[in-house]
């Protein structure tokens, strides 16, 4: 028999927690504002056909507990992470912060904030999606339901459902007509503990004292170093919108959408070429690797610029040196994605390989 979802969070402690709700909507008074983006992004069908699609992940809203008030560590204090423990970093203003994986992956979601900025961290284990939002005056929960196996988040004052993967607004069943806008998001990089922290030795790190009695030394739904359990088999618990058998269904790509469509570069290819081109909506865009956290970056290159590798740098052509995430051109959020989920939202995705 195929595993449940519930089957894997019961085995890690947290259908248990079910009761154990955080702030709702009624805790949350005054003014709420959220920060959206200033175009909407591109959705695969209506807003109606995509809360249609939606069906219950188990746990009951909440049910997956988000961490609220998060406390972080020195690096020299993660005693509990190896060097190949995926994490998910970010830098803002010069302060680094780094979100465990196999933390993120009992909660999905951790309300917090970055220089000054209220946030919202999130992991979807079963699409392999991390999301990084402005969040404003409110915070966001575990809505309880999946669409397309991703997680729906809710905003505690509007109850307005969230798809984490499209970063826009849906009806559902608490909120059955909110205003369809994109949220506004920040990258977030994955990559191993020993990679982030070599490039970022003063960064912080989410602690395990989260104000939640779990077990974060193991990951219910198994590990990415090495490879097991759900992420390296081809078994999907709930299955995707438009099913393609292009590639494996949990290969690796990096994604990038803007209002004009999407696109996906495979994430092997990338990290062999180094670098490769495409295009969206018309528009060329360009892919590049940065070796330094095995991670790639999406640029807009509607005038073909071509760019020299010389080791993980770029080299335009008057001979400036770049960062791969750093180029003369205007980047475009890129995040990694398994490829059943990212087809099943973006069935007509461009892939480069």
């Amino acid at each position: 028999m195929t595993p449940s979802r519930r089957g894997f969070l019961a085995g890690a402690g947290l259908v248990a927690l079910a009761g154990c709700l955080g702030n709702s909507t009624s805790e949350l008074s005054g003014s709420r504002s959220l920060p959206t983006a200033e175009e909407q992004l591109p959705l695969p069908t209506s807003p109606e056909n995509l809360r249609d699609a939606a069906r219950s992940g188990g746990p009951p809203k909440d049910g997956i507990p988000s961490i609220d008030e998060p406390a972080f560590l020195d690096a020299s204090e993660a005693g509990f992470l190896a060097d190949g423990d995926p994490v998910f970093g970010v830098v803002r203003d010069g302060v680094a912060k780094a979100y465990p994986q196999k933390i993120l992956a009992k909660h999905e979601i951790v309300n917090d904030s970055l220089a000054g900025t209220p946030v919202t961290v999130t992991y979807c284990p079963l699409t392999g999606t991390v999301q990084g939002f402005e969040r404003g005056n409110t915070t966001f929960g575990v809505s309880g339901r999946l669409i397309n196996s991703n997680l729906v988040m809710y905003d505690r004052h509007t109850d307005t459902w969230w798809p984490q993967m499209l970063a826009t607004s849906i009806p559902g069943p608490w909120n059955g007509d909110p205003e369809i806008q994109s949220l506004r998001e920040f990258r977030l990089v994955w990559t191993s503990w020993k990679q982030w922290r070599d490039q970022n030795p003063e960064t912080e790190v989410l602690s395990t004292e989260t104000g939640h009695a779990k077990n974060y030394s193991r990951d219910p739904y198994g590990s990415y170093n090495p490879p097991g359990g759900y992420y390296a088999n081809e078994t999907l618990l709930f299955g995707g919108l438009n099913p393609s058998d292009r590639f494996d269904p949990k290969r690796v790509v990096m994604g990038l959408r803007t209002p004009d469509g999407a696109a996906a570069f495979a994430k092997n290819a990338l990290r062999e070429a180094g670098q490769l081109e495409g295009a969206v909506g018309g528009t060329p865009i360009l892919a590049v690797f940065d070796g330094r956290y095995d991670t790639a970056y999406g640029y807009l290159n509607p005038d073909e610029r071509s760019f020299d590798r010389d080791g993980n740098r770029l080299v335009d052509a008057a001979g400036t040196s770049h960062e791969p995430d750093a180029l003369p051109l205007s980047r475009v959020h890129t995040f990694d994605a398994m490829w059943f989920a990212w087809a099943g939202y973006y069935p007509e995705t461009n892939v480069y390989q």
